[in-house]
């Protein structure tokens, strides 16, 4: 296992050297430069040499490149043009919110997803498949703000059961310890903060949880469908197996490969994507951050949110690999 892990890290660090190169390029071919993004379009040509002279852009280009490696080595992201804090700061004190959300919202996705797409695999043709189909459908179909919109409106506005906004109640004042409000809440013994923090994020994680269920539920029907019908699966109904053993050591077991890879992917998605749903709900999180980041033209900020959510998709790769050898053995040997 600990050499799947090493080799599996040695094949991403390419990858990361990559996207370091797109971005540093990307930069470099802004119009005006990065000067001109940072002072703005009224610029003038004095205050753009100061700060190209300032951030060592009258450098070669190689060694502007080095200088970019090091400092994203470092985890210095630069300084947001918007707040002047550190972009790493300003990740770390966001990112809990987004974990959070994200954490929750597939969670709902997995553990309604599987279970459905499983029963609707093996009820096929049946009323339960025809109304998981469809509503996978539905939920790919709307968009997430959307759908968030019209849960903000009815369940928060018209029926007052949720809060219309933020990560607490107003008026409870809880200890941070980690960042992540429900875990903060459980290690202060603060349960009611930890009541509120949940309250806050039913309706955000349901509206971000929508298009990572409806995939979860495909692909679980797709697979389940595709190994019931294996030689080994009646091999071992014909030799008497119990049907319970059955149907979860050889067809869900089996089933699960290309599940958790759609997993994986998803949880990635789900971090670099809940910028819609936090704006929605004034949730607090990276997302809300970088909205802001791009209406103002804060580049440090949306190149330190591309190589950390680069980061984390490699990580969760990773955890894809570790989960596919617990899973199938054989994939260790490869």
């Amino acid at each position: 296992m600990l050499r799947l892990v090493v080799r599996r890290l040695l094949q991403l660090i390419p990858t990361l050297l990559g996207l370091s190169v797109l971005l540093f390029l990307w930069l470099d071919r802004l119009p005006g430069g990065p000067a001109s993004a940072i002072l703005g379009e009224k610029a003038t040509e004095a205050e753009v040499i100061r700060i190209n002279r300032a951030l060592g852009l009258d450098q070669p280009v190689y060694v502007q490149y080095w200088r970019f490696i090091k400092r994203i080595a470092e985890l210095d992201l630069g300084t947001s043009t918007q707040t002047g804090q550190p972009v790493w700061d300003e990740f770390v004190l966001r990112f809990p919110a987004t974990v959070e959300l994200s954490l929750l919202a597939m969670l709902i996705a997995v553990a309604v997803g599987i279970p459905l797409g499983y029963f609707a695999a093996r009820n096929r043709g049946g009323w339960l498949d025809v109304t998981a189909v469809s509503g996978s459908l539905v939920g790919i179909c709307i968009p997430v703000f959307f759908l968030a919109l019209i849960l903000k409106s009815v369940f928060a506005v018209q029926l007052g059961l949720f809060p219309v906004s933020g990560r607490l109640e107003t008026g409870i004042d809880a200890t941070s310890v980690t960042g992540f409000a429900v875990l903060d809440g459980i290690l202060t013994g603060e349960f009611d903060a930890v009541g509120s923090a949940l309250h806050h994020l039913v309706l955000p994680s349901i509206a971000l949880a929508s298009i990572p269920l409806a995939v979860i539920v495909r692909m679980t029907r797709a697979s389940v469908l595709e190994v019931q019908d294996e030689d080994y699966v009646r091999t071992a109904e014909a030799k008497g197996l119990k049907r319970s053993v059955v149907r979860g050591r050889h067809v869900l077991r089996n089933a699960m490969l290309p599940v958790v890879t759609a997993v994986g992917l998803l949880t990635g998605s789900l971090l670099s994507g809940a910028v819609l749903t936090e704006s929605v709900f004034d949730f607090g999180g990276i997302g809300s951050f970088i909205r802001t980041a791009i209406d103002g033209r804060d580049y440090p900020v949306l190149v330190g949110f591309i190589m950390f959510i680069a980061m984390v998709y490699v990580l969760i790769n990773l955890l894809v690999d570790v989960a596919y050898s617990l899973i199938d053995p054989r994939v260790r040997v490869h």
